[in-house]
């Protein structure tokens, strides 16, 4: 049985808690960095790879790791700042698919054979596409450049037809690499990986393997599942299956959605509500269609410019009915952006948000002031 009819991403940050430190402070910006204790029993919970690059790793001494690198710069934790970058990076996830998988702060899976669907070119929403390999790679590059734009981090990300593959993909080629194993390469890809590449393949497990002749994946894949089990237990029956491309996990959310957005980011900056209309009619219909097929309503809705000089303008707006719809979107979203007063100057991004979700039977509709008989 394969996977490859799924196409999933596993994105994770190069780095992550010390690319942070070297994102807010220019000064750290090319020097090795360590973040963690600097005491005599501190830890390193994370290396930049320039500190890498001398043999700085995770769960180090920091003594140790002064030692193997002099110039080794320690950063106590900022748990909140890596919280705020962590919430910044599910922004951009969220705004490609609908089912994302966090791991921790720094990674997370992304199913991209559903992703969202996109606005047409006259302003009609329409249903996404039946999804390529090739609509995901590029789905994940965008996902790539965003994160490197609008959060100033970079990341790795892998995508396969199954979590298995494309977490093990991800690594591949750190940092900022993108490495994709299509359907028809993934058996030979699973045949050549080590063996301690292998979830749940820790160094003990790894030994215990490699005393039974079994060192990559063609050699698991030569063994029985009995066997595997007997040796192994659950995980060898896991094994089983994943080296033979058989990974049918899902994508989990870890959590109801809370808001639905589109943003549309212009190829020239535009002025007046002439030009911008358009565009926010696709960001309605966009977040309408959306809204539709979820069968859900939202209390609130949001539009938010950014400028050419980058300034960035939100509006927000609890009407008397949840909007369900584009068509009931749309007005709402509209006076937002028109009637309400705004800096002047060109629109390098315009975006809506529809949030405080509820199930659209749930809705209650509130008559007009004056209903006819």
């Amino acid at each position: 049985m394969s996977s490859a009819a799924r196409f999933i991403a596993h994105v994770d940050l190069d780095a992550f808690y010390a690319s942070v430190e070297q994102r807010d402070r220019p000064r750290l910006r090319g020097h090795p960095v360590a973040v963690g204790g600097g005491g005599e029993r501190g830890v390193v919970m994370t290396a930049s790879y320039e500190a890498r690059a001398f043999g700085v790793g995770s769960a180090m001494p920091t003594a140790w790791a002064r030692r193997r690198c002099p110039d080794l710069v320690v950063v106590p934790p900022r748990f909140e700042a890596y919280q705020a970058a962590s919430r910044a990076v599910r922004a951009v996830f969220d705004r490609v698919s609908d089912l994302v998988e966090p791991l921790a702060l720094d990674e997370a899976y992304l199913d991209l054979g559903h992703p969202i669907g996109r606005a047409s070119g006259d302003g009609a929403d329409v249903p996404p596409p039946p999804a390529t390999i090739d609509d995901a790679v590029a789905l994940a590059r965008e996902v790539l450049d965003a994160v490197q734009t609008e959060v100033g981090l970079t990341a790795s990300a892998g995508v396969a037809g199954g979590k298995f593959l494309a977490k093990v993909a991800s690594a591949a080629r750190k940092p900022a690499g993108l490495t994709v194993v299509r359907p028809e390469e993934a058996w030979a890809f699973l045949g050549e990986l080590p063996i301690e590449r292998f979830f749940g393949v820790g160094p003990k497990t790894a030994a215990r393997l490699q005393a039974a002749g079994i060192a990559t994946g063609a050699d698991l894949r030569g063994r029985g599942e009995e066997e595997l089990h007997a040796l192994l237990g659950k995980l060898g029956g896991f094994l089983y299956r994943v080296v033979r491309d058989d990974d049918p996990r899902p994508v989990v959310p870890d959590r109801a959605r809370k808001s639905i957005g589109a943003e549309r980011t212009f190829a020239r900056d535009l002025h007046g509500a002439n030009e911008l209309a358009p565009e926010l009619a696709k960001a309605c219909a966009n977040v309408g269609g959306r809204l539709e097929r979820a069968e859900l309503a939202a209390r609130t809705v949001t539009v938010k410019v950014r400028y050419a000089d980058f300034r960035i303008v939100t509006r927000s707006t609890t009407p008397p009915n949840p909007v369900a719809d584009a068509g009931e979107l749309w007005p709402v979203a509209e006076r937002l952006a028109f009637a309400t007063p705004r800096p002047a100057g060109a629109v390098r991004l315009i975006g809506v948000a529809a949030s405080g979700l509820i199930a659209r039977s749930a809705r209650v509709v509130q008559p007009g002031l004056f209903v006819s008989a």
